[in-house]
């Protein structure tokens, strides 16, 4: 990784990188590291953001950036000075989260980067019933309107969540009803958004510009299908539980979560219940020409996402 910082080359003197300057945010994160390295082993110089810039992953012809808080309007405009496009992960949850998304994103503006990609969620919208996809509306209503070149990519629920959503004691509990999620990989996402701003890179190529792309997997399931999924790879009885309103808080209270977070749990489950999250998009597969990951496939390529449900001893 080049220690050089913001002020650092861009032209391909190191790993081989070349074309114009691409800034990954949450490079430290799932999903953002994702990216990060795909791009770099496509050649793409990549400027690496994070809070901690000590938690970046290190890679060949990617330099990492000052610590850039999305809420710090000038941190943000020093690290995205030079760069082409910038590639956004959503903020952590928190009641601040749509103005820490509007100063990063007027910092780029300024900072003089000319296409965001923004990682959005499945449905959002004013009146979503998952209240953090309001959010996500809010956001892109920002970016359409500060004039830069813009996608969206809207995934859905992360297959991840699942298994980690199932507790030891093999129940998956929520306000889901009956409804159904077409849950998505995070490397699907990655591959997807990688093609996206590949081709946004390339002048001669296909653009992307106004596109909204939902991100989905391959099929919409209950939670109770999930559960009998998680039951075949772990050889016990993993069980859904649908859960009320009034039993999800209950069951949640004793978290010590502060009551806009508990409310984005809960709304997550009953925006499925709505019907909200059954959407099943051919996108991935337009954008990587492969299908995107299936539950099964999932499971049974990260064993460790379910390794504490697996019986001890």
């Amino acid at each position: 990784m080049n220690p050089t910082g913001p002020t650092g080359p861009t032209d391909g003197a190191e790993g081989g990188a070349s074309g114009p300057l691409t800034a990954v945010t949450g490079a430290s994160g799932a999903l953002g590291g994702r990216v990060a390295k795909r791009l770099t082993r496509a050649g793409v110089p990549v400027r690496l953001l994070g809070r901690d810039p000590s938690r970046l992953p290190e890679l060949p012809g990617a330099d990492a950036a000052p610590a850039a808080p999305y809420g710090d309007g000038e941190a943000m405009r020093r690290a995205l000075a030079g760069a082409h496009t910038l590639f956004l992960v959503s903020a952590h949850e928190s009641p601040g989260r749509v103005d820490e998304h509007m100063t990063a994103v007027d910092a780029a503006v300024a900072a003089g980067v000319e296409r965001i990609v923004y990682v959005s969620f499945l449905g959002a919208a004013p009146d979503a019933t998952f209240t953090f996809a309001r959010d996500h509306w809010a956001t892109e209503a920002h970016i359409r309107v500060s004039g830069v070149r813009h996608t969206f990519l809207r995934d859905s629920w992360y297959l991840a969540g699942l298994p980690a959503m199932t507790g030891t004691d093999g129940v998956l509990r929520g306000p889901a009803g009956d409804g159904r999620v077409a849950a998505v990989a995070h490397e699907d996402i990655a591959d997807a958004a990688t093609a996206v701003l590949l081709a946004g890179a390339d002048p001669t190529g296909p653009t992307h510009d106004g596109r909204t792309y939902d991100l989905t997997g391959p099929e919409a399931f209950t939670l109770a299908e999930a559960a009998e999924e998680l039951s075949r790879v772990t050889g016990r009885t993993i069980t859904y539980v649908p859960e009320s309103r009034e039993e999800a808080y209950a069951s949640r209270a004793g978290y010590g979560a502060q009551d806009w977070e508990v409310a984005g749990w809960v709304t997550s489950y009953e925006a499925i219940a709505a019907g909200e999250m059954a959407a099943v998009s051919d996108a991935v597969a337009a954008l990587t020409g492969r299908p995107p990951m299936s539950l099964a496939t999932y499971l049974r390529e990260h064993p460790d996402s379910y390794r504490h449900l697996l019986a001890q001893g």
